[in-house]
């Protein structure tokens, strides 16, 4: 077994996992960056509330991946070394006098992350069809 095979009992997870994750998460991406759009033009209208989607969610834990040392000398990496501080996120964005709580600045940042996942997304997409083509040629 090697870094990141999928194991054969799994029923979820087919040989494709990776195409079909990448094409989730795109679509996500989109579906994203429209409620952003929504927001951004209606950030005059007196009484819109911002609405925004989940955040996307591969499932991981559900497709039991695992790292796989080939090799005695490889490195592992346990959980307990694992570390992480605490963020919080603080609310600064404003609420306007007309009960508006659209901020420009923070959709402008949201679309750009967002335009930065489903373009990772397509690129990963687009690799993996080259692997696939490159994998069936008789070149």
């Amino acid at each position: 077994m090697t870094v990141g095979a999928i194991p054969q009992t799994s029923a979820a997870v087919g040989p494709l996992h990776v195409m079909e994750l990448a094409g989730r998460r795109a679509d996500w991406a989109a579906t994203r960056q429209a409620a952003i759009a929504g927001n951004i033009a209606n950030a005059n209208t007196p009484g819109y509330k911002a609405r925004d989607v989940a955040a996307f969610s591969a499932d991981g834990d559900r497709t039991h991946l695992q790292m796989v040392a080939t090799r005695a000398n490889h490195l592992t990496l346990s959980p307990g070394r694992l570390t992480g501080g605490s963020l919080t996120r603080k609310e600064g964005w404003d609420m306007k006098h007309s009960a508006n709580n659209v901020s420009l600045d923070e959709q402008l940042m949201k679309a750009d992350e967002t335009a930065r996942e489903h373009q990772l997304s397509l690129q990963v997409m687009g690799t993996f069809h080259r692997m696939l083509l490159t994998s069936v040629s008789f070149r």
